[in-house]
């Protein structure tokens, strides 16, 4: 069972997802035709060596990561890309006391390091965002960059992103982001136990030859994949952030949006999920697989 968190303890959201790329600016125009958005902040890590982009949606944002600069953290990121090229590099989840959840977090066997401050400064109006935060051994979250961070500074330094278009085929949300595993036993153990994401869903799909594990937080679901038979992965192998799934109004006005802003796009078919429709865009999103989602309208 989950344990039972109290505030200043609990993570309240997924606070936002991380893709590593190489060219921030053409992730940047990738990711502005893809959402439909403009972005919210372009900013600098001048002591990290890193430069962002980064696009708040209504329930959590999507930050592009780039190597800018010489200093440690850029040669890991450049190493990273290297080796495995652009896409997923990590979740953080959001608290309103860091120092608070790093303690819950070591008493349920995760050994974290102490929260640490930090702060970005967006490149055209100067604005400086700060932050406390804490990333998880990788041992401790199987292999997945794993961040608790803590705002410091208003949600109005980081402005929603400004809709491109017909507000119903644009990117609202994310819906759900998709995690690839070779262990249901060890997900369940981090997200629900350790980290206390809620459980809400379980269920084998011998047709689909998966096993699917639905965490909830913040009108969000991390969903875990685990592969079964010929499929199956390594239980003791590092997970991987796989895909993203994100939510908008009208699937068939997304679908003709993408689709005039250069992307491969799939025809719309009914979603695993009752109720929904998707499409697939099937290429140059940096290394993210990234399905497109609504909720059918009534008849």
């Amino acid at each position: 069972m989950p344990v039972a968190w109290y505030e200043p303890r609990v993570l309240t959201r997924v606070d936002h997802l991380v893709i590593a790329v190489e060219d921030l600016d053409c992730a940047t125009d990738t990711y502005r035709r893809l959402l439909g958005l403009e972005p919210s902040w372009r900013g600098v890590h001048p002591d990290a060596g890193s430069a962002n982009t980064l696009f708040r949606l209504a329930n959590t944002y999507v930050e592009l990561l780039a190597p800018e600069g010489d200093a440690p953290f850029a040669d890991f990121l450049r190493d990273h890309i290297e080796q495995s090229g652009e896409g997923p590099l990590a979740i953080a989840f959001a608290t309103r006391d860091a120092v608070a959840t790093v303690a819950a977090l070591r008493e349920r066997g995760i050994p974290a390091p102490d929260a640490a401050s930090a702060s970005g400064r967006e490149s055209t109006t100067g604005v400086v965002r700060e932050w406390k935060s804490a990333v998880l051994p990788p041992l401790a979250t199987r292999g997945i960059p794993t961040i608790v961070v803590e705002h410091l500074t208003s949600a109005d330094a980081l402005p929603p992103a400004r809709p491109i278009g017909a507000i119903e085929a644009v990117v609202n949300a994310v819906d759900h982001v998709v995690i690839m595993s070779g262990s249901a036993d060890a997900v369940i153990a981090l997200y629900a136990n350790a980290l206390g994401l809620r459980l809400a869903f379980d269920k084998t799909f011998p047709d689909r030859g998966l096993r699917l594990i639905f965490f909830r937080l913040g009108g969000l679901t991390v969903e875990c994949a685990v592969p079964l038979g010929d499929g199956a992965l390594p239980a003791d192998g590092d997970d991987k952030i796989w895909g993203i799934s994100y939510r908008v109004g009208d699937i068939r006005a997304a679908q003709t949006r993408l689709t005039a802003a250069g992307f491969d796009v799939s025809e719309v078919r009914k979603g695993h999920k009752p109720g929904t429709s998707v499409c697939t865009v099937r290429k140059e999103t940096h290394g993210v697989a990234t399905l497109v989602i609504s909720q059918e309208a009534d008849d």
